[in-house]
């Protein structure tokens, strides 16, 4: 980290701790009941305390300190719809007044969300629960059911949840060549985490290196079509045509993690946009609009596995009514085919014009950016996988969040290896307005 870039951040730093002195006070108050103050660890990355939010409208939140922001962050990419999207509201309060959130028993339109995504995603059949860690937990287990088999391949850097399947070589240390295959937290029995195994995003010689070596014994290959926790890293060309090719060769099932990409990356997920169908797809945080449900989505003779005596798939808050309406609403009413062209011209446009205020100022910076999501990297010109991920220079994207929130804009998710997300509700006037405070960043003014 050069001095300017230290300087630049302790100053931003300070500034940030003088206009939210209420977030400090909760923040203290909280530690004393709550692990770090958050009920998340990565809410606590935004240091030296997180902000603590009142309320959000719109494309806008307001911490406990009143103060608004300009929010590209939405919830960790969930809320594509905005915050508070009135057609959401309108649906979620007349459920309420029906009853509540569960009642031990199905709700009446269950089915109809089921067949809204399993059209989307040119599919047979869905089941639901609530956060992305089941989704993909579930997807992997019915994996071992169906093929009989009990590895798992998974890519250096990507996240799929905490589970302990998959919660391995997430932040890895950089062994010389391959991948190392480390739990990413204490608590992880071997047991669990030693069946997955590790090869290198956009390396399919790595991929058949795992399958020449374990293909009898490897259940599927899961995989984020985009590699959204390192920032926004696409699939090279005939890299995700690969797997599909290795997984039919091998026996495996291909298991697109969809969490973050799933009806952003367009109408139909990556399925769509890539032209590439899996065997199964998770999907999670967008598909309710800033509710809390997830879907394990798959081939019929897959999932026919699910039932009594088969794959056991349970929880008291699977298909909750609440949530059930959100992901009705949010699909069939918010994002519907005609918003999806709109929304990535404003990330384009954002996009680009990030571009030139890195050429103007001279400095090293990739921009990468896909359907509704972007990420810049300082420090770099180019990013194909997770090695390249950890060369960016992290202290100076740090400064700049800083700066930005200190002008009322969360400007990507508040960690340096998340992504912006534009909304429905984000204006052209919006991302006019972020360009010009970010040059006035850059600039030092």
């Amino acid at each position: 980290m050069s001095l300017a870039t230290k300087r630049s951040l302790y100053k931003e730093k300070l500034a940030f701790m003088k206009r939210t002195t209420k977030s400090l006070e909760i923040f203290e108050k909280a530690s004393k009941s709550i692990p770090i103050g958050v009920n998340s660890n990565i809410r606590a990355r935004l240091s030296p305390y997180p902000i603590y939010v009142d309320r959000a409208l719109g494309n806008r939140l307001w911490d406990a300190d009143g103060n608004e922001y300009l929010d590209y962050q939405l919830g960790f990419g969930v809320l594509m719809t905005g915050h508070n999207h009135p057609n959401l509201v309108k649906a979620v309060k007349e459920r309420l007044d029906k009853g509540g959130i569960t009642y031990g028993a199905e709700p009446i339109d269950c089915y109809e969300v089921a067949e809204e995504i399993t059209r989307r995603f040119k599919l047979d059949m869905v089941r639901f629960q609530c956060t992305g860690t089941e989704a993909t937990l579930w997807a992997v287990r019915i994996a071992r059911a169906y093929t009989g088999r009990e590895k798992v391949i998974k890519f250096e850097g990507c996240y799929h949840g905490t589970n302990d399947y998959l919660f391995v070589s997430y932040y890895p240390p950089l062994a010389p060549t391959k991948p190392m295959r480390v739990p990413h937290c204490l608590g992880m029995p071997e047991g669990a985490w030693k069946k997955t195994l590790v090869a290198r995003f956009n390396d399919l010689n790595s991929v058949e290196e795992i399958l020449r070596k374990d293909g009898d014994d490897i259940a599927c290959i899961i995989v984020e079509p985009v590699a959204m926790n390192m920032g926004v890293i696409p699939p090279e060309k005939g890299f995700l045509e690969g797997l599909r090719k290795l997984s039919n060769e091998y026996g495996a099932l291909l298991i697109f993690d969809e969490i973050k990409t799933g009806v952003k990356l367009a109408y139909g997920g990556a399925t769509e946009y890539f032209n590439v169908t899996p065997d199964m797809v998770t999907l999670g945080k967008a598909i309710g609009g800033g509710f809390p449900i997830s879907a394990v989505v798959g081939k019929r003779e897959i999932m026919e596995l699910i039932g009594p005596g088969k794959v056991v798939h349970a929880g008291t808050f699977n298909a909750n009514h609440i949530c059930i309406t959100a992901a009705k609403v949010t699909l069939k009413e918010i994002l519907t085919p005609s918003v999806y062209q709109s929304a990535r011209s404003l990330s384009e446009e954002l996009a680009k014009g990030y571009e030139e205020i890195f050429e103007d100022a001279g400095i090293e910076a990739k921009v990468s950016n896909v359907g509704v999501n972007g990420h810049i990297y300082p420090g770099i010109s180019k990013v194909k996988d997770y090695r390249d991920y950890l060369k960016q220079d992290s202290e100076m994207w740090w400064s700049w969040a800083y700066a930005m929130m200190n002008r009322g804009i969360i400007f990507e998710v508040l960690t340096a290896d998340d992504q912006w997300t534009i909304s429905v509700q984000h204006t052209k006037e919006d991302i006019e307005r972020t360009l010009e405070t970010f040059k006035e960043v850059v600039r030092g003014e």
